[in-house]
């Protein structure tokens, strides 16, 4: 019998394969930094069992709006840029326990909740621009307008608004429906099983999961809604667990697969991909910053960052969320993403006491 050789843990790949284990657990890229949802020194986090944040959307001038999910649904504004620094709690919201879509729309914030009664749709007024949260402030918090209850008792699957922020287009299990904003009218416009996000892409257009294999494609301005207007490739599309993430740099609409293949979509081209495959299953965030680069989050339970860079078609892990400043902590679950003003990256922190994370990404180096 052979003698098996004693392993050397002193050798340069034994040191090399330790240093990966032990330091690229966590972020290896870039800097995180999760945020209480609060006005900190100034104001009370959301609670505990009522802060998992499961919407996000962001106003043009970098104002992030949010709503969480638990015992009782709030929504709540960030700001991060000028001298501010703060998450204020807007409101909670009597007998909803999920927000799952934010729009900011064209004069207010639109917030779908459900309920033990289904779903309904609520708008508030946006924030100001404060002066100086250093050294004042003041704000208070905004009346709720109860818009609609779209189909009574079906809870709303998703969200998103039209590109002129008139209309949100919205899904059920068994339904697709228009809200107008301006006086609350409801619109069924077809029967259609949903299944998880819809979007809108460069062009306006809503699009969205449909039945065999394909994507419906809705057009607010001729009201005409074209189902299987795209094809989609072989991959995992049963669970309605996909998402979405536009970037206006190359006019490219990103879609993750429930099995975390990454696919690109164009009115021309249609689906493309899978281009690449995220690390874990499934995909629960991903947003397009300025650079054309793509980060997300992805896996159940203990979830990973990754980017994908669309020129080199590559996916890198980027290990496990960690929060070192000033707020130390783990992020593990995440359920929705928006870029902001200065390309950096608002995560949705999914979970019990949850944090809006803030990720900045590593510059590119010259080339």
């Amino acid at each position: 019998m052979a003698k098996r050789q004693k392993f050397d843990m002193n050798s340069p790949e034994a040191k090399a394969i330790t240093d990966e284990i032990v330091h690229g657990t966590f972020m290896t890229e870039g800097t995180m930094v999760a945020f209480p949802l609060c006005f900190p020194g100034a104001s009370s986090p959301i609670p505990l069992d009522e802060s998992r944040i499961t919407a996000l959307d962001i106003t043009p001038d970098g104002h992030v709006y949010g709503g969480t999910s638990g015992f009782k649904a709030h929504l709540f504004v960030g700001m991060f840029h000028g001298v501010t620094g703060m998450v204020l709690d807007l409101a909670s919201i009597e007998g909803a326990t999920e927000c799952v879509a934010i729009c900011c729309a064209k004069d207010k914030v639109v917030a779908c909740v459900n309920g033990p009664a289904g779903g309904r749709v609520v708008a508030f007024a946006y924030q100001g621009l404060p002066f100086d949260l250093i050294q004042e402030w003041g704000f208070s918090r905004p009346t709720l307008e109860e818009l609609a209850f779209p189909l009574a008792g079906e809870p709303i699957l998703h969200a998103t608004r039209t590109a002129d922020g008139a209309l949100i287009i919205g899904i059920t299990k068994t339904s697709l429906f228009t809200v107008d904003l301006s006086t609350g009218k409801v619109t069924r416009l077809a029967e259609l099983i949903g299944a998880g996000r819809i979007t809108r892409d460069g062009a306006g257009k809503i699009l969205g999961v449909d039945e065999h294999r394909a994507l419906w494609r809705f057009d607010s301005a001729s009201g005409a809604l074209n189902r299987r207007a795209i094809a989609l490739p072989q991959g995992a599309w049963e669970m309605g667990l996909h998402r979405w993430a536009w970037d206006p740099g190359r006019d490219t609409l990103y879609l993750s697969d429930d099995a975390s293949g990454l696919y690109s979509v164009g009115a021309q081209r249609g689906v493309e991909g899978p281009l690449a495959k995220a690390p874990l299953a499934p995909v629960t965030a991903m947003a397009a910053t300025f650079d054309g680069r793509l980060f997300g989050t992805c896996g159940d339970g203990i979830g990973r960052v990754f980017s994908f860079d669309p020129k080199s078609g590559s996916v890198r892990n980027l290990g496990v969320a960690a929060s070192i400043l000033e707020r130390r902590r783990y992020g593990y679950e995440f359920a929705d993403a928006v870029v902001g003003r200065d390309g950096q990256v608002y995560f949705a922190e999914n979970d019990n006491l949850g944090h809006l994370w803030l990720y900045f990404p590593r510059i590119a180096a010259r080339v």
